[in-house]
């Protein structure tokens, strides 16, 4: 079988930022999935389950009622490796795209107090896994060491 792009990523080089990770067209329009990277993979601890699924959970509302972007928004999920999400998004876009809409998707994470949207056993798989202080946090320091001063290099997949 042939390896599947995103597994030919060097990730012992890959930084935390937004990547584009493929483009598709689907009925004619392109859908560019976005690698979200949280964590440096295999070189810092992955996201607490509990704390993914809240930021999933909360990041999915977000971007699905942002007057902007919700027309774009195919999907939010995280990664297997949890180290990081991915967003698929309706048109042809690059990192620099979508910069501001993920400083204010993880600055809403940030600020979030309540309730978690869709955590009731009714609406979610397995409700009881949210750790909304740790979604916080995780949030703010993606925000202050990454998405506050993004570089070319946090944009940009490492060559193998």
């Amino acid at each position: 079988m042939d390896k599947i792009p995103s597994f030919t990523i060097n990730h012992n080089k890959l930084l935390r930022g937004i990547y584009v990770s493929r483009k598709d067209t689907v009925g004619g329009d392109t859908v560019t999935t976005f690698d979200i990277r949280m964590k440096e993979p295999n070189r810092e601890p992955a996201l607490h389950p509990g704390a993914l699924h809240t930021i999933e959970h909360l990041a999915a509302t977000f971007l699905r009622n942002d007057p902007q972007w919700k027309d774009s928004i195919v999907y939010w999920g995280p990664m297997g490796c949890l180290t990081g999400n991915y967003l698929l998004m309706k048109g042809d876009l690059q990192p620099e795209n979508i910069v501001e809409l993920m400083r204010r998707t993880f600055r809403f994470v940030t600020e979030f107090d309540g309730d978690i949207p869709g955590a009731a056993p009714k609406d979610c798989g397995n409700w009881l896994l949210h750790d909304l202080p740790m979604a916080r946090w995780e949030a703010r320091k993606f925000c202050d060491e990454v998405l506050d001063h993004i570089k070319e290099e946090n944009m940009t997949y490492p060559t193998m």
